[in-house]
């Protein structure tokens, strides 16, 4: 039923380089439920059996088969209003993200986004960890980046979600090469 948007949304976060094999993850809510990618997925190919529908509350007997970053998205869902999510790991704003603690993107590239946290500083940033702190800073916002790790964008599909961490990618792209020639 889903299939579809997941196989576009992850083929095109790795032909875009948003993500490598197998890192990132999609998820979308259905109710008090959520369909996330299997652990070690390869977005760029998912199948029927990549897809994990699990509680958003509540484990059941194919949880562990989810992605680790799981407990990230349950939160997300549990304290937003999100119903979809985009983990990706956009290199030109995971690299900003070392060095900046706010990544405010250029508004003529992108006017939805006004500022994007990065958060995990003085932490080591584990996948699944930093639940709390991720859906804290996505109830303002609706993208966060994750310090050296990468981002979490929320939408009410996954193409909006999508369209948020392009948009981010986009923007640090330019930020870089305006630093690069300074």
């Amino acid at each position: 039923m889903f299939l579809s948007q997941f196989q576009t949304i992850g083929n095109n976060l790795f032909t875009r380089g948003m993500v490598s094999s197998e890192n990132g993850n999609l998820s979308i809510r259905t109710g008090d439920n959520l369909v996330i990618t299997r652990r070690g997925c390869r977005l760029e190919d998912i199948s029927e059996n990549d897809l994990i529908e699990t509680g958003i509350y509540k484990n059941n007997r194919i949880t562990p088969l989810a992605s680790a970053e799981l407990p990230v998205h349950r939160a997300i869902y549990q304290m937003t209003r999100a119903q979809a999510i985009v983990h990706a790991h956009p290199p030109h704003a995971v690299t900003l993200s070392l060095t900046e603690r706010e990544i405010v993107p250029n508004p003529e590239l992108i006017s939805e986004i006004c500022a994007v946290p990065v958060i995990g500083w003085g932490v080591k940033v584990i996948p699944g960890t930093l639940e709390a702190e991720i859906a804290g800073a996505l109830r303002k916002n609706r993208i966060v980046l994750v310090r050296g790790h990468g981002s979490f964008a929320i939408g009410q599909l996954l193409e909006e979600a999508y369209n948020l961490t392009m948009a981010l990618e986009e923007s640090c792209q330019v930020s870089c090469l305006l630093k690069s020639i300074r």
